[in-house]
């Protein structure tokens, strides 16, 4: 089901290798991705491209979402100390299904603070991180980063500045070592960069103790790893880059209680000096943020701290108590 047409103008000097379908098979068009990873779905013949030189604009369709605009030789970045996040006004229709999942969204993060955004499913929680991650570009309103209009910024250095870790967790059918290190620009890392991305997320001392350490097979053919063990290599997956926004898309949901607050000390390291968001809709993940945003059909009713929401005694006060019976209850079983 194509949904998108992104337009690519300009290039880059960098080898990469992807498998691109133009819409016009018969143009006498070359391109080169900044993305290794990117894959472009079209409507005619199929090539693989490599270490090729866009000469002429081209268009491409991908299986996901909104229509936006790339320039791939956009030279705005985020700030080299930055990270400020600023959603103004910010409303949002699914182009696909004409579902609206954002109405008129606005808050601020600043460097080193955690926002943390909870609400029930289909809320405009997971709306708020395609937005942030330029999975889709926003209807009314504007996001800002370092007072940039997202939408400025060279989208690959965006991602490239951002760590997700989300939901669901991917790994191949590798070793954990390759696993981590996907998450590295092009090469291989040190061994040592890896290991601290690990030690990070709390993950260190569980790889240690396989026969092979970090060379050790995940998936079909080696280990089965914990829920818990698969976020903590996702989450050091995310973090090895150094990236400047780190996104935590209700990544704990699978993990019990217990692991989860294992997880969320080990983040207090990581996430000093970098901003954080936390989507999630169990409350126990979020009650140390700085900001907490309750949504609900697309709307914010609710913010504050932990504390000032508990005293409010509104949605998310109703909330806490529910989730705190619930455990106790699977606690007594």
């Amino acid at each position: 089901n194509i949904q998108n047409a992104f337009v690519f103008e300009g290039a880059t000097d960098d080898a990469y290798e992807t498998t691109l379908t133009t819409v016009d098979p018969t143009a006498d068009r070359t391109l080169s991705l900044p993305n290794a990873t990117d894959t472009l779905v079209g409507k005619a013949t199929t090539d693989t491209l490599t270490n090729k030189t866009l000469t002429t604009p081209v268009i491409a369709e991908i299986d996901s979402g909104s229509t936006i605009t790339l320039d791939a030789t956009t030279d705005i970045i985020l700030d080299a100390d930055g990270g400020d996040i600023f959603f103004k006004d910010v409303s949002f229709t699914y182009p696909e299904s004409g579902i609206t999942a954002l109405k008129n969204i606005s808050f601020e993060i600043k460097k080193g603070e955690t926002l943390a955004i909870v609400g029930r499913t289909g809320s405009g929680k997971s709306s708020i991180v395609n937005l942030l991650l330029r999975n889709y570009d926003v209807e009314s309103g504007e996001v800002l980063i370092d007072g940039k209009n997202i939408q400025q910024l060279n989208l690959n250095q965006l991602r490239e500045d951002t760590g997700l870790v989300p939901q669901e967790v991917f790994l191949f059918s590798d070793t954990i070592e390759n696993n981590i290190a996907f998450g590295y620009k092009n090469n291989l890392p040190d061994r040592a960069i890896i290991e601290k991305a690990a030690k990070d997320a709390a993950i260190y001392d569980s790889i240690m103790e396989f026969d092979k350490g970090f060379k050790t097979r995940v998936g079909e053919r080696g280990v089965t790893l914990s829920g818990g063990q698969k976020q903590r290599v996702s989450i050091a997956r995310a973090i090895i880059k150094s990236p400047k926004i780190l996104i935590f898309d209700d990544c704990l949901s699978a993990v019990d209680t217990e692991t989860e607050d294992i997880i969320l000390t080990s983040l207090e390291k990581i996430m000093k000096d970098k901003t954080s968001i936390i989507v999630s809709h169990r409350v126990s993940s979020v009650k140390n943020a700085d900001q907490i945003l309750v949504l609900e059909k697309g709307e914010i009713i609710e913010r504050g701290t932990h504390d000032s929401l508990m005293e409010a005694k509104g949605n998310y006060y109703e909330t806490y108590q529910q989730q705190l019976l619930e455990a106790e209850m699977e606690n007594n079983e």
